[in-house]
């Protein structure tokens, strides 16, 4: 008797394991970043690099596989990837091959008497809460390279901060946006980065994407700015754009202020502002698909 998971430990995982770590070579990492971005040892990553770990050639001549070699090669390299974004990567991949697909047949070809069994075989559910957050996450990583790299974007940053944020497509509280914890502050002309995206640390842009959201919107990425009349005129001619009251509390002034605009359903890409009251700040807030598509418009600004 031999299980599914069986085929996985003794053929699937050495051979990917050994495929990301030349391709992690390949791209620059040394030996000993090999080891700690795979979770393995640097003795380990010798064995590969030498051919001493044998690949099964099915599996590597596997297009999704490839595939998924090369994404997780470049996000770990980018820093896009988390190790738990590439290992929940793996286990999606991993999880659909064993559904009447390659795993299943190299199953079945260990254990002749699965194919002879007029069974339904399910062993795992692909879709993952986990995966989405981590894809969130990674997204968020994005958005922030893109505006970090650009020269300029700091003297967009407001008094209180910017932040870019990301939410889940079913997102109900701030606790389905990720974003930067403690946000985003102009040091000497350039944009710090205090922390690593989190789930749950912007009450305030958070609050604007939801709010849009339950105004029929279906952005999921945003970015706050500095409130400048040329800039909105200006982000005004490609998008649209509606001003909300920031005397009246965010989620119910903006979610009105967006309805009243009675945009098209599904709207994903627009611009909200305030133009500040008492204690209060001027904003703007850019709204796309994704954070970084929001930091893309951004950055068009520069």
């Amino acid at each position: 008797m031999k299980f599914v998971e069986e085929v996985v430990v003794d053929e699937f995982l050495p051979t990917v394991r050994s495929m990301l770590a030349e391709d992690l070579r390949e791209r620059g990492f040394t030996q000993r970043e090999v080891a700690d971005a795979l979770g393995i040892s640097q003795s380990a990553v010798s064995k590969y690099a030498h051919g001493d770990v044998a690949r099964h050639e099915r599996i590597v001549a596997d297009e999704r596989v490839r595939d998924l070699v090369d994404r997780i090669g470049e996000g770990l390299a980018s820093g896009d990837l988390s190790p738990v974004a590439a290992l929940v990567e793996i286990e999606v991949l991993i999880r659909q091959l064993e559904e009447g697909d390659l795993l299943a047949e190299l199953h079945e070809e260990s254990m002749p008497e699965l194919a002879a069994a007029d069974v339904d075989f399910s062993v795992h559910d692909p879709d993952s809460g986990l995966r989405e957050r981590e894809a969130v996450l990674a997204s968020v990583r994005r958005g922030l390279r893109t505006l970090t790299n650009a020269s300029g974007f700091a003297g967009l940053i407001p008094n209180v901060g910017a932040n870019v944020v990301e939410r889940l497509a079913d997102a109900g509280s701030v606790d389905d946006v990720a974003a930067v914890p403690g946000r985003l502050v102009d040091v000497k002309g350039r944009a710090m980065v205090p922390g690593e995206p989190e789930f749950g640390v912007s009450e305030h842009v958070a609050t604007v994407l939801l709010a849009a959201r339950e105004a029929g919107s279906s952005a999921r990425g945003a970015v706050n700015l500095r409130y400048d009349p040329d800039l909105v005129t200006e982000l005004a001619e490609s998008h649209p754009t509606v001003e909300f009251d920031p005397e009246r509390p965010t989620r119910e002034a903006v979610a009105d202020a967006v309805a009243a605009a009675d945009l098209p359903d599904g709207t994903d890409t627009l611009v909200c502002y305030q133009t500040g009251a008492v204690g209060v700040e001027p904003i703007v807030y850019v709204l796309a698909p994704t954070a970084p598509e929001a930091a893309r418009i951004v950055r068009r600004l520069l």
